[in-house]
């Protein structure tokens, strides 16, 4: 059986919400990508996430609140992330907090960590969910595990169609790439677990400070950071100044005339973060066996950190 397709409007919002409340799985439109929603407080409702993902147990899962109020009964906020809450949420910034005691949610969601990733989005349909249902949502992305995110509900159907109840359509993902996730040192200074949809820059700006590096090799504490990950069944290669023979080459900015796909054109970053994700589908299923799929340079600032951090994580070599 195909998941149920959901409009947007409060009879799909109240079925989301009632399927969620059953412990079903639902995904659901942010504006950085679809997220596969249960109810984070019901530990089947939450292993079935990683059944249907096929998920590695131990990477933990981001909860989704409609705001900050709601974020503070589950995890304590040091300063420097109360002021990155009030700037940026509801938006493209998850930040990994000490979990509270008593909070209620399932251990699942955390992996047994002692903290916890918490995020507030900036989508109409994914704040209508969250209030129809009334509960904490964890939502990694509706794919299965290590696959291009999917930024479209035809991507959800596509990858987990056969696994989950519904998927609420909120057409297309504005941002494209997953949320930018911040975490905090011993001493309460900053780091970059994942780059995302809010660059760091603007973090940084707001708090006055820089903003750590997560060490390499570190264990995982957050979503997003395992080797190998959003992946096409394609190999991706990058770095491609232009065309190899043979290969599908998927540019960004002008001079790529013989691109297969442009993530930009014009070069700019935000319509190829955008774009991102879609791109590697489209040419994943043009692929034919054995062919490449080549990336032009993308500039390694603002949105393209995050863009070359899931550009990398493609082409890593898969396990």
């Amino acid at each position: 059986m195909s998941a149920e397709l959901l409009t947007p409007d409060a009879d799909g919002l109240a079925r989301a919400a009632a399927l969620l409340a059953a412990g079903k799985l639902v995904a659901l439109p942010t504006e950085t990508v679809y997220g596969l929603g249960a109810d984070a407080r019901d530990d089947r409702a939450v292993a079935r996430i990683f059944e249907a993902k096929g998920r590695p147990r131990f990477n933990p899962l981001i909860v989704h609140l409609p705001d900050l109020a709601a974020a503070e009964r589950l995890a304590s906020f040091p300063d420097p992330a109360l002021r990155l809450a009030e700037a940026f949420w509801p938006g493209a910034l998850t930040l990994v907090l000490p979990l509270l005691p008593g909070a209620g949610l399932s251990p699942l969601v955390s992996a047994g960590l002692p903290t916890v990733a918490l995020r507030v989005p900036d989508h109409p349909v994914a704040q209508g969910v969250l209030a129809a249902f009334g509960g904490p949502v964890a939502a990694p992305s509706a794919n299965p595990s290590g696959a291009v995110s999917p930024t479209r509900p035809e991507h959800v159907i596509e990858g987990l169609g056969s696994r989950i109840a519904a998927v609420v359509n909120g057409g297309a993902c504005p941002v494209g790439v997953e949320s930018t996730i911040l975490g905090f040192d011993a001493g309460g200074g900053p780091v970059l677990l994942r780059p995302g949809g809010l660059p760091a820059e603007a973090l940084e700006d707001c708090l006055g400070m820089a903003i750590a590096a997560r060490a390499e090799g570190a264990a995982i504490t957050a979503p997003g950071q395992l080797g190998s990950h959003y992946a096409p069944g394609a190999r991706v290669v990058l770095e491609a100044e232009a065309p190899p023979p043979g290969a599908l080459w998927l540019g960004f900015g002008p001079g790529c005339a013989g691109a297969a796909l442009n993530l930009s054109a014009s070069g700019d970053l935000v319509e190829a973060a955008a774009a991102l994700f879609h791109a590697l589908r489209q040419l994943d299923a043009q692929a034919a066996p054995g062919q490449v799929i080549a990336v032009a340079p993308v500039p390694d600032h603002g949105l393209g950190r995050a863009i070359n951090d899931r550009l990398r994580r493609a082409a890593a070599p898969r396990p």
